[in-house]
């Protein structure tokens, strides 16, 4: 029987990257990420995430769960159309959206992600 993952444990080192150069829109958006956890099919993984001050064009192919625990996002579909997001807040990003993610302040997040 697996383990349960508590997100009280330490999680695994965290791996930084940046959007590809031609998705960034502003600034420069380093991100980390550190997955806690892997299905054994890979479709479902969850973890932390960071992210710096900028902004990148996205387009999610996986449904993600987010719970924002620290700063503050904007995403933006391609009609215009503004969310903001602030430490406390969730909310879900589904497959399909197109638009970008901007980071205002820097920001945490716990993610769950279904592909």
């Amino acid at each position: 029987m697996p383990p349960v993952v508590s997100f009280k444990d330490s999680l695994p080192s965290p791996d930084s990257y940046r959007p590809d150069a031609e998705k960034i829109v502003t600034g420069d958006p380093v991100q980390t990420v550190a997955n806690g956890f892997s299905s054994t099919d890979g479709r479902f993984n969850c973890g932390v995430w960071t992210g710096q001050v900028g902004s990148w064009r996205v387009s999610f192919t996986e449904n993600e769960f987010c719970h924002l625990l620290e700063g503050k996002v904007i995403v933006t579909d391609t009609a215009g159309d503004a969310r903001t997001f602030t430490a406390g807040d969730a909310f879900v990003m589904p497959a399909g959206f197109v638009g970008t993610w901007e980071v205002v302040e820097p920001a945490k997040k716990l993610y769950a992600v279904y592909e």
